[in-house]
């Protein structure tokens, strides 16, 4: 059991606001509203006067997951701001995350208000509507409701109130004043800093604005939105999981990283390439060491991991066939590489999609294996040496006939190499001396 929601009317709320206002006649400086000093009404609210503001970048991510789990509409949270059970569900969410640490040296909200009750207003509308504090209320609520005789202080609440014309976009101004100062930043995930950024930027429409607002550098801006298109396009593309942000939550390193390992490449291999960091990052609890250590695989080496994948599973790659030309514009068009569309399919199809993806991070580790020992000299010779290991293995006379052709398509393949090889390394060695 915990804390219920009382959901007073609007103009109930605004009625007792305006009440307090005149009984108060109190004031507090505030420096956040229209970029310049504002005087504003300083209240103590009975707590059940207040309401939480759904359009909440910090709880973006529970919200959608719930209307994905119960089949809710697109707007539940944000039309239902006015209905009691909403309202219940919004405080659920935040009671949780007052309960919450943000990171190992933070201590939980809850547990600030125990020890030091409500150090600073919250910063509400004219009817009632927190605009930032939402957590610090919900917190203060559990308290009351499981000790009132101890708590019973957060029966009401101190608040400093906006004018009424203040807007719903300045509002959200309001958020990103807060979000650029690092005494008082707010301790978004990722996901709820690229929701705010997108909200700024219906307001402002170009990216020097928003940068501006959130004190960032545009590159960090266009970063942020770069890796929510990229987070976007796994969950709906790969995983299946469209809206499901808790997914990706802890993975903006990934999505961050990955605009840069698929640019300039051809369509075909910018695809494969993310076909291989979103596997490889399906599979991060099996890779014994960080994602962000793999980025070469994706990246400078992705051509060489998918064709290496492509050829232990005996798949191999075809290159895509250029354009026809039909005669009507004198260009010549470039073939856009190899078409790596099987190798893709099979990394998501269920029935092979086990075993191409432990190929892939077989041919992974030994990519990085390689471009560690590279720095010492010794992966030539590590490369040879487990080739040669691996064909000991290899016993011809208990595979199945239907593989003998490929067998010998790929033993032909070892001897061109292998002569290859020899002959680079006698001409390295020089002529024999006796």
């Amino acid at each position: 059991m915990s804390y219920q929601i009382t959901l007073r009317s609007s103009a109930e709320r605004e009625s007792l606001i305006n009440s307090a206002i005149a009984a108060s006649r109190q004031t507090r400086e505030f420096y956040d509203f229209r970029s310049q000093r504002t005087e504003l009404p300083f209240v103590r609210l009975p707590e059940n006067a207040l309401v939480y503001r759904m359009e909440n970048f910090r709880t973006f991510i529970d919200q959608k997951e719930y209307v994905r789990r119960e089949n809710k509409p697109a707007g539940f949270f944000g039309t239902g701001q006015e209905t009691e059970s909403v309202q219940q569900l919004q405080h659920e969410i935040l009671a949780k995350l007052s309960r919450k640490g943000v990171a190992d040296s933070v201590v939980p909200i809850i547990n600030v208000l125990k020890t030091d009750k409500q150090r600073e207003p919250l910063l509400i509308s004219f009817r009632g509507v927190v605009v930032n504090g939402n957590r610090r209320l919900a917190g203060m609520r559990e308290l009351l409701f499981e000790d009132p005789q101890t708590f019973g202080v957060f029966s009401h609440v101190d608040c400093l109130v906006l004018p009424q014309d203040a807007t719903p976009d300045e509002i959200v101004d309001i958020e990103a004043a807060l979000q650029a100062k690092p005494e008082t930043r707010l301790d978004y995930d990722w996901i709820g800093e690229c929701q705010l950024i997108a909200r700024l930027l219906e307001t402002h429409k170009n990216i020097e604005t928003v940068a501006l607002r959130l004190d960032r550098k545009e590159a960090e801006i266009k970063n942020y939105l770069a890796a929510l298109t990229e987070a976007n396009l796994y969950l709906r593309d790969w995983a299946k999981a469209e809206g499901e942000y808790s997914r990706v939550v802890d993975a903006f390193q990934l999505f961050k990283d990955l605009p840069s390992n698929v640019e300039g490449k051809s369509a075909s291999l910018a695809e494969a390439s993310r076909a291989i960091a979103w596997s490889l990052f399906d599979k991060r609890s099996d890779l014994k060491e960080r994602l962000y250590a793999f980025n070469v695989t994706f990246g400078a080496k992705a051509a060489d991991v998918l064709d290496r994948v492509a050829n232990n599973l005996n798949m191999p790659l075809q290159e895509k066939a250029k354009p026809a030309d039909d005669g009507s514009f004198d260009v010549d068009f470039e073939s856009d590489g190899k078409d790596y569309e099987p190798l893709i399919q099979a990394l998501k199809n269920p029935k092979t999609k086990e075993e191409a993806t432990e190929t892939l991070l077989d041919v992974c580790r030994g990519i990085l294996e390689t471009e560690r020992e590279l720095k010492g000299g010794n992966s030539a010779l590590k490369a040879v040496t487990q080739i040669n290991a691996r064909l000991k293995d290899v016993d011809i006379g208990a595979s199945d006939p239907n593989t003998h052709a490929a067998i010998e398509k790929q033993l032909l393949e070892i001897l061109s190499r292998t002569t290859g090889l020899r002959t680079i390394l006698q001409k390295l060695r020089g002529p024999d001396i006796g």
